[in-house]
């Protein structure tokens, strides 16, 4: 135990005192199990927690908080732990683990789901398409609720439906304080408008409740690849195919080498490729029909876009971002696919190295654009597309080379940047949060800031400080 945070930065008798109260677990630096539950996603995270808090309901989370503030040491939060910084976890403080929350209640006749903070993507997915239900989130199924939503919650059926913060209806909190609060548009409007896209700045959300809207069992789904030296070609089709396209309609292009996975013909693993994943949020024979121009373009490689119940699309990404790997991350908002920005892409693409490397470029609009930029703290209703560029490895070898991959195709998009996705954000700085804002936003966010944490107490995050 020689290392620095093998010893323990609490005494042993607070802890101790802890624990009586506490109905989760407890989980110091020398205990079992402490090396796997300090693990985050991102596996260029390495921190150590001087204490781990699995809380296993309400009273743990305001216990954990008493505690952390008593010991005056960070308090980091984790829901799914899918932080792209790793920001679910930190060295010496506190880790308040949110994991063990999972309660889900499905009510098909109000048309909502009450929803805990450790629950994941796929864990909510289940339960509402019993219904043939389901509340809009993101591509990975085993991102965290909480961390998407708090950011904003882009996925598959967003242009439809909006972000899963257009169908937040309340949030139960814990301040810094260590006090529960309710915010909905009635109670605490204020704190309601902050949280929908400020992250967890203001305190630690325990419940969710969202509206539920229809969506499947079965949609028309799925890629279509192409040869990344096509690129420019099937990005300018795209640009103009989906111009004018329904809101059901929703495309992520992808650039990246065509992964080693059983849909995937073994003479095609390995080879740079361009996609258009597209989910259509309606019924399979309109999916049918608004699909066939995209699946009859040019000389596609792969055509993987068919039937499939929505279960399984959402799915689709998950081998491609386990947990363990290496992440890093570069992101901006464009306002269009021009000629300019299409020429860059093609240009990057075909620099790609690593087989786990990738580019996401969201399509924007629809519901999301239709909803008041006031409305909520999100930033980002009018882009056009989200770039997500992803530059990854398995271990640690090769990671360099592909962080400066990603920095490089970001900054190749320099003079198209306009705003920023905050949940794509890595550690980057008060100027980064600010542009993810805008500065009247974050101007609003600061005054909420004072009000709700004048102590900057949860700060680790996209963090907006109060002073």
């Amino acid at each position: 135990m020689s290392s620095w945070w093998r010893d323990s930065v609490f005494e042993a008798g607070a802890v101790d005192e802890l624990q009586r109260s506490f109905h989760g677990d407890l989980i110091r630096p020398e205990d079992p199990g402490y090396d796997e539950h300090r693990k985050v996603w991102n596996g260029s995270i390495d921190r150590n927690p001087g204490l781990i808090a699995r809380c296993a309901g309400v009273a743990d989370v305001r216990a954990a908080v008493r505690f952390s503030r008593q010991a005056d040491q960070p308090v980091a939060v984790r829901g799914g732990g899918h932080s792209f910084p790793g920001l679910s976890v930190c060295d010496r403080g506190v880790l308040i683990d949110l994991g063990r929350m999972k309660g889900i209640r499905i009510d098909p006749d109000a048309g909502t789901a009450r929803v805990q903070a450790g629950v994941l993507l796929g864990e909510l997915d289940r339960e509402a398409q019993e219904f043939g239900l389901a509340v809009p989130s993101g591509i990975v199924t085993h991102t965290g609720v909480a961390g998407l939503t708090l950011g904003g919650g882009t996925g598959w059926i967003q242009r439809k439906y909006g972000l899963a913060i257009d169908q937040l209806e309340s949030v139960d909190m814990i301040t810094a304080d260590g006090e529960f609060v309710t915010a909905s548009e009635d109670r605490n409007a204020d704190l309601f408008w902050g949280v929908r896209g400020g992250g967890g700045n203001f305190g630690i959300v325990t419940d969710f409740q969202f509206r539920l809207n229809p969506v499947g069992p079965y949609v028309m789904a799925g890629p279509v690849f192409w040869a990344m030296e096509d690129a420019p070609e099937v990005l300018r089709f795209y640009r103009d195919w989906i111009a004018d396209c329904p809101d059901e309609l929703m495309t992520i292009a992808v650039q990246r080498r065509a992964p080693a996975l059983p849909a995937i013909p073994p003479e095609l693993v390995g080879r740079l490729i361009v996609a258009i994943a597209a989910c259509y949020a309606g019924s399979v024979e309109d999916g049918e029909r608004i699909l066939r121009p995209l699946k009859e373009f040019g000389s596609p490689l792969l055509d993987l876009c068919e039937p499939k119940p929505f279960l399984a699309h959402q799915m689709m990404f998950d081998a491609s971002f386990p947990h363990g790997w290496w992440y890093y991350v570069r992101a901006c908002d464009v306002a269009a696919l021009d000629d300019d920005v299409i020429e860059i892409v093609a240009e990057h693409g075909r620099r790609i190295v690593s087989p786990i490397s990738s580019v996401a470029l969201w399509q924007m609009g629809g519901a999301v654009a239709r909803v008041d930029d006031d409305a909520t703290a999100f930033n980002g209703r009018k882009a056009g597309f989200t770039f997500n560029i992803n530059g990854n490895t398995k271990t640690s070898d090769g990671f360099d080379e592909e962080r400066r991959w990603a920095r490089d195709y970001w900054s190749a998009l320099g003079p198209h940047h306009t705003s920023v996705y905050v949940n794509f954000l890595m550690d980057e700085g008060e100027d980064r949060v600010r542009q993810a804002y805008g500065p009247d936003k974050y101007d609003r966010l600061k005054a909420l800031k004072r009000e709700y944490d004048p102590t900057n107490f949860y700060r680790l995050n996209q963090n907006i400080e109060p002073d």
